[in-house]
């Protein structure tokens, strides 16, 4: 690192479980953020103040009005334009040394699998369960750590699944594709605009210690917050031995 970047970085730097090194690992690192809304606002936003060196933000929709209740990265005057596009210029200017890619398409197939493989850690700030689980098994395939997040109304949700580890539970554990699962969206039932700042940021924690390889990721735990009591829960969970996904998926 540089001159500046270590002043840049130094509250970080003075952390003892990150240190030099950590920062280091933070700057050649590489996050994948799936959704630039409520959730991806404040997570790309503290990881590319945290210095994380490259992030992809994928994200097919414009900037609409009703969005600047709560996604952060949005402005009034970038209202029409592709919410990728929003992104990298809000990021760029919070920390100009990262290399911001927009990807302005929902990403699927190929394209997602190749996104992931090129990520260190990949963030799940999507709203739709079609999305969350082509992102999981793209992420089983490739071997990387996924940090899923949600919110809708005043419930909140945070879980991290590290395939990496041969035992590792994934999202298809938990939340099984194909079951009669009631999907709500904002648009319906709206969102409580700080909730999804507390796991849009709690992803970011998440995702930035993976990056460094300090402290206990929440692997195996889901958190559910309770944005008008402000109580958190949690819900511990193993691998489906069963799981189409991550047990009797494709072989290495």
């Amino acid at each position: 690192m540089n001159d500046g970047q270590l002043l840049r970085y130094s509250r970080h730097i003075l952390l003892e479980e990150i240190g030099i090194a950590g920062q280091q690992r933070l700057v050649d690192g590489s996050a994948l953020v799936i959704g630039a809304g409520g959730l991806g606002s404040p997570a790309a936003l503290y990881l590319a103040s945290a210095g994380v060196g490259r992030l992809t933000v994928a994200d097919g929709d414009t900037v609409d009005l009703t969005n600047l209740q709560r996604q952060i990265l949005h402005t009034d005057q970038r209202v029409g334009q592709p919410k990728a596009q929003s992104a990298r210029i809000a990021l760029n200017g919070v920390n100009p040394e990262v290399r911001v890619r927009e990807v302005a398409s929902r990403v699927a197939g190929d394209e997602l699998a190749e996104l992931v493989a090129d990520a260190d850690v990949v963030l799940d700030c999507s709203d739709n369960f079609a999305t969350r689980h082509a992102v999981n098994r793209a992420c089983v395939e490739r071997r990387k750590p996924l940090v899923s997040g949600a919110a809708i109304g005043f419930a909140g949700q945070l879980a991290v699944f590290d395939s990496r580890r041969a035992d590792a539970p994934c999202y298809h554990c938990l939340f099984p594709e194909g079951e009669d699962v009631e999907e709500i969206r904002c648009a319906v039932m709206g969102v409580f605009a700080p909730l999804t700042g507390i796991i849009g940021s709690m992803q970011a924690a998440e995702a930035i210690k993976l990056l460094v390889g300090c402290g206990e990721v929440s692997e195996g735990r889901l958190w559910l917050l309770d944005g008008l009591a402000m109580e958190w829960r949690s819900v511990r969970f193993a691998r489906d031995p069963r799981c189409p996904v991550c047990v009797t998926g494709p072989a290495d």
